[in-house]
């Protein structure tokens, strides 16, 4: 029987979400409400949950949470339109933008239109180029909520081998730039990558976010190694739709020291963080509004 320890990402997500609350609780008794405002354009029904599970965890952590929708016929201009008045209003803290958008959009443009600071998903180029540089900055959601649940595990990661698996800019690169911060040695495997399986097999971290369900065997892991899976596939089997990873649970659990499953892993330390990242925001404006003096009691958050 395996002894390898399955990571609860449910229970490490809603410790984070405690701390969030406590904080979010402090910073309204000195005047300060954080504010995350969410943009849906169209009615994706994967989209409708994701957003509907943001502002139900906004809610119960005491973030205010504003839904603007848009139909999915609406233009670039209308989108940006709302983006700069969100931008301009003080009391909004975080933007969060719901991808997919509608394919007569362009995704870039309307993420750099966001302002940095008010970027709680981490994708403008500002943050991304903050977080090569190892600045302070808002870091994207999933690969801050891996990189927690590594520590949470691991302790400190210094001079371990980490293997990310894929290299999207919205959990691989980033995901390999929060490894190298934390004093890992990195190697980034994607499609054109030679002796893939070998070289991952060499790490002590594998990181898998590459949407290929079950790609991420045994013979792919160094026995003791730590999983992270990113992967949320759908796939049919028994005449049912299931959910799985971009690693065989299965196969790879006699094998390793350390799993997250899919569901339950990396999903919900995704949304717990885009709440600390709000929170984030709302006291680094709250510094910049306010005089030395007055940010000073700040300092704790």
């Amino acid at each position: 029987m395996s002894s390898a320890k399955i990571i609860d990402g449910k229970a490490c997500a809603q410790r984070l979400l405690i701390g969030v609350k406590a904080d979010v609780e402090r910073l309204k008794a000195d005047g300060i409400a954080p504010t995350l405002a969410v943009i849906l354009v169209g009615a994706d029904p994967a989209s409708q949950v994701y957003v509907r599970n943001k502002i139900l965890r906004a809610q119960e952590c005491g973030i205010r949470s504003l839904e603007y929708r848009l139909a999915a016929d609406s233009g670039q201009t209308e989108l940006l339109a709302l983006i700069s008045r969100l931008n301009a209003d003080s009391e909004v803290n975080g933007i969060l933008l719901q991808l997919p958008l509608p394919a007569h959009m362009e995704e870039p443009m309307a993420l750099q239109a966001i302002a940095p600071g008010k970027d709680v998903d981490g994708f403008h180029s500002e943050n991304v180029g903050g977080l090569s540089q190892g600045r302070a900055v808002l870091t994207p959601c999933t690969p801050s909520g891996c990189l927690h649940l590594l520590e949470q595990v691991c302790g400190d990661l210094s001079g371990k081998h980490a293997v990310v698996i894929g290299r999207s800019n919205i959990v691989g690169k980033p995901m390999a730039a929060l490894l190298l911060q934390a004093h890992c040695s990195v190697t980034v495997l994607h499609s054109r990558s030679v002796g893939a399986q070998a070289l991952c097999r060499q790490a002590d971290i594998v990181v898998a976010a590459v949407g290929r369900p079950r790609l991420i065997d045994a013979e792919w892991l160094k026995p003791g190694a730590v999983v992270i899976d990113v992967g949320i596939n759908r796939v049919e089997q028994d005449g049912r739709t299931q959910l799985v990873g971009d690693v065989d649970f299965a196969s790879a659990l006699p094998q390793v020291s350390a799993i997250t499953p899919v569901p339950g892993g990396v999903g919900p330390m995704t949304i717990a963080f885009l709440m600390k990242n709000t929170l984030t925001a709302a006291v680094q404006q709250a510094h910049a509004q306010r005089s030395p003096s007055e940010a000073v009691c700040l300092s704790t958050y």
